[in-house]
């Protein structure tokens, strides 16, 4: 007796009869038999979603969403002259927007005519970005359908001030080299503003962003991941890599973790330990018994303290009278003072130099006594 173990359609959960009936319209189509449901999930290249226009929904909305942020003080005077470009640029999708100086906080809502659900969220960011000090020509891109932001907190990854003043000025680099060359490589506006970095463009793009920012204040140089996505970029170029591991051609960097500790002046070198207690020192009657001095007599003693005494007094008159001695003693001279010296006192007279001075003076008195 044969046994039918096939299961009836009946039976057949609505997944797997789905899957038959898509696998037969895909038969039909293509011509081909045993089509996988992973090719059904391939996305064409270049394929881009269809946005949302006001035809989609004609109705509009039944509930009104809000939201609402706050902004620093000196960003008022700029939000006060770009306010009335915001305001056209969001009535398009009919969204509300409302200033207010005095509690100075910005808030988007909904109106009953807002034909796009998600443009309430694009709105929220947008005010989000303008408080972060974003430029409105950067922050009305977020509207776009294949833009999004991402405001990443860095204040918490770095507690010492300075070395967080230090790591941020890192992420900017000499004249905003660096910064250029995220921007470039990850096709995202960033700015760097007080304790926050905020990002705006592609969603591939902000995560290599955010990594290359949490990564620069975890002490890792910015360097290192842009040559990483520079790689990237090129084997990418490549159609034969494409569905393989790219781990090889990336570049793989060690942390040295070199300690830069100030050393101390004094370094206390740790004695051995022992767990006997130290010798006893000597005391006063210790001593004086070793030398046999306490056995003598008090005047002796006496006797002997005064001439150690005297003995002290003495070394203490002789060292004061050799340092006045030294005040009286000549400094020793060089050899051309001396020599002139030798000069002056030199006690030889030269007679024929002597009768030419004589012989001078007299015809001087003679020619004196002549004229007058």
């Amino acid at each position: 007796m044969k046994v039918d173990y096939s299961i009836p359609n009946r039976h057949l959960s609505r997944h797997n009869m789905h899957n038959l009936t898509a696998n037969k319209m895909l038969e039909k189509k293509w011509g081909k038999k045993n089509v996988d449901n992973d090719s059904l999930l391939e996305v064409p290249k270049g394929w881009k979603e269809p946005g949302i226009t006001k035809e989609d929904n004609k109705h509009g909305m039944l509930a009104e969403s809000s939201f609402a942020t706050l902004f620093p003080k000196y960003r008022e005077k700029y939000l006060r002259e770009c306010w009335p470009l915001v305001k056209k640029t969001l009535a398009d999708y009919e969204i509300k927007a409302e200033l207010d100086v005095v509690e100075g906080s910005m808030s988007v809502s909904t109106t009953r005519k807002t034909w796009d659900p998600y443009s309430i969220v694009n709105a929220r960011d947008l005010i989000k970005l303008l408080a972060r000090s974003v430029p409105y020509e950067q922050a009305i891109r977020i509207l776009e359908n294949d833009i999004a932001c991402d405001i990443i907190k860095i204040a918490s990854l770095c507690r010492n001030k300075e070395r967080f003043v230090k790591r941020r000025q890192r992420v900017i680099g000499p004249n905003g080299s660096t910064l250029k060359a995220i921007e470039l490589l990850t096709e995202c506006y960033v700015l760097v503003q007080g304790n926050t970095v905020s990002a705006l463009g592609p969603h591939k793009g902000l995560r290599d962003v955010r990594k290359i920012i949490e990564d620069t204040m975890k002490n890792i140089h910015p360097i290192y991941n842009i040559k990483t996505l520079m790689i990237r970029r090129e084997l990418a170029k490549d159609p034969q890599l494409q569905n393989e591991s790219w781990d090889r051609f990336l570049p793989k960097f060690k942390s040295k973790n070199i300690s830069k500790r100030k050393q101390p002046m004094k370094k206390r070198i740790k004695k051995i330990y022992t767990p006997f207690p130290p010798p006893q020192p000597e005391s006063k009657v210790d001593k004086e018994l070793a030398s046999g001095e306490y056995f003598l007599k008090p005047s002796t003693k006496k006797a002997r303290r005064q001439a150690e005494k005297k003995e002290k007094q003495k070394e203490a008159v002789e060292k004061k009278q050799d340092k006045r001695a030294q005040a009286f003693v000549p400094p020793q001279e060089t050899g051309e003072s001396a020599a002139k010296k030798l000069k002056k006192t030199d006690d030889t007279v030269n007679v024929e130099e002597l009768k030419k001075k004589i012989k001078k003076a007299q015809k001087k008195k003679i020619g004196q006594t002549s004229g007058s």
